[in-house]
């Protein structure tokens, strides 16, 4: 063990806390929280006046994640990796057809754009005028 009684005891309630978990099915990636990096620009701006609804909120943020917060390749020019469209609804609970309706309200809103099935740009401040102002480049790429 660690050497003091208050260290090993934090041990054992981590270890008896994965253990619990794995006996009720709880996926790795959600035993111990992460977080990730949202502009406050979003919530002080991007809601209030697009006025997005909870299934766009939920595509939105699901692809930003993928892009901006998570590793990935293509971050340099804002693109995702290309994934299955349905595994990617299946990510975020939706059926299809929300999810495809969801994914059209965003391009026509200018936060993303398809690149091909299943390949997103999403803008890193989320409109063009943002990225202006806070000087975000894609390398020369844009949707």
């Amino acid at each position: 063990m660690t050497g003091t009684m208050e260290t090993d005891l934090e041990f054992r309630r981590d270890r008896q806390r994965v253990q619990d978990d794995e006996r009720v099915d709880v996926p790795k990636n959600l035993r111990f929280p992460t977080t990730s990096e949202i502009p406050d620009l979003f919530f002080d701006q991007i809601i209030i006046e697009f006025r997005l609804n909870r299934i766009e909120i939920l595509v939105l943020m699901y692809l930003y994640r993928l892009v901006w917060c998570k590793p990935n390749l293509y971050k340099t020019y804002g693109i995702s990796s290309h994934m299955k469209e349905e595994d990617l609804a299946f990510a975020v609970g939706l059926k299809m057809d929300e999810f495809f309706g969801a994914i059209k309200s965003l391009e026509v809103n200018g936060f993303i754009a398809v690149i091909r099935s299943g390949q997103f740009f999403v803008r890193k401040y989320f409109t063009h005028e943002n990225d202006f102002i806070y000087g975000q480049t894609y390398d020369d790429f844009e949707a």
